[in-house]
């Protein structure tokens, strides 16, 4: 199944299979965000893909139609031998799109995302479509555009997660909704009854009693007052080789039951971006952004 965006894999910084055991933990260290915006009235989706290997951090930004049909792509390699400042014209219909981006002061923890002191900024024909970073006014006195708030909706977040019993990140379940620590608690080895316990903000809101039983499923918390689905597959940690990875999704889509009702299987292979497709029958609103987390064990 084609992957989503439809251009994903082919936008320079090549996305591992995150069911592939031979996978690298230096190649799945990423995050990847999508937004939707419009270009000349046309819906869009702008993939932008944080990396982190060897070579030090990059980030590959794709844009494609409402037909996954991939308009353009750019892929702004790792700072190491590269300038951490500059930009990339490129033509979409005879359109211009110019990405501006200035990674020189820029602040990173563990993961390949900057935390701040950045700005990553793509234009369609000199109107601002997507703002990233914390140095919103260095990005618009650089493409000389009114400060005008983009229009671009977060829909959705991949990310690839490091630990052995205990897992963490940050998420947004809606476009500018409040930042949240989710961590995820699961001990699958020698225990006789493994539970996996997931907390929002430090609070308890989910547990999972007789693993071995229900290693797949679903469950419907609520975050903000908004209901969100948590699904869950842990078989490869239960039963798999030591180094299988585990999938997570948490979707803010009120119709979520309605995109599995074919899929009888919660198969981890099946749950990549591919799956997006399935969104396609939502509205995409602020309110239908969605989180996968593949969690791999150090």
């Amino acid at each position: 199944m084609r992957d989503f965006p439809s251009c994903f894999g082919e936008s320079g910084v090549q996305v591992a299979d995150s069911s592939s055991s031979s996978t690298t933990k230096v190649a799945q260290n990423l995050v990847t965000c999508v937004y939707q915006c419009k270009l000349r009235g046309r819906s869009c989706l702008i993939t932008v893909t944080w990396t982190k290997n060897l070579m030090g951090q990059g980030v590959g930004v794709a844009i494609d139609d409402s037909n996954s049909q991939c308009l353009c792509k750019v892929d702004i390699k790792p700072w190491l031998f590269s300038k951490r400042k500059g930009y990339k014209n490129l033509e979409v219909d005879s359109d211009k799109v110019i990405i501006n981006w200035d990674m020189s002061n820029a602040k990173f923890g563990s993961g390949p995302e900057p935390l701040e002191g950045f700005y990553l900024a793509i234009t369609f024909n000199l109107e601002m479509v997507l703002l990233l970073g914390d140095m919103k006014k260095e990005a618009y006195k650089k493409i000389e555009s009114s400060p005008v708030h983009s229009k671009a909706i977060f829909i959705a977040r991949r990310e690839h997660i490091f630990g052995k019993k205990f897992y963490s990140a940050k998420a947004q379940f809606s476009d500018r909704g409040q930042m949240h620590d989710v961590t995820i608690e699961c001990d699958t080895f020698d225990l006789k009854d493994p539970c996996l316990v997931i907390r929002i903000d430090s609070k308890m809101v989910m547990q999972v009693k007789r693993l071995k039983w229900k290693f797949r499923g679903n469950y419907t918390i609520l975050v903000d007052g908004l209901p969100v689905e948590v699904f869950w597959d842990v078989h490869n940690w239960l039963f798999g080789n030591a180094m299988g990875n585990a999938v997570f999704m948490f979707q803010t889509c009120l119709s979520a039951e309605k995109l599995w009702i074919n899929q009888s299987i919660f198969d981890p292979s099946v749950l990549t971006w591919s799956s997006s497709q399935k969104l396609r029958d939502c509205q995409l609103q602020a309110l239908h952004a969605y989180h996968l987390f593949i969690l791999i064990p150090d």
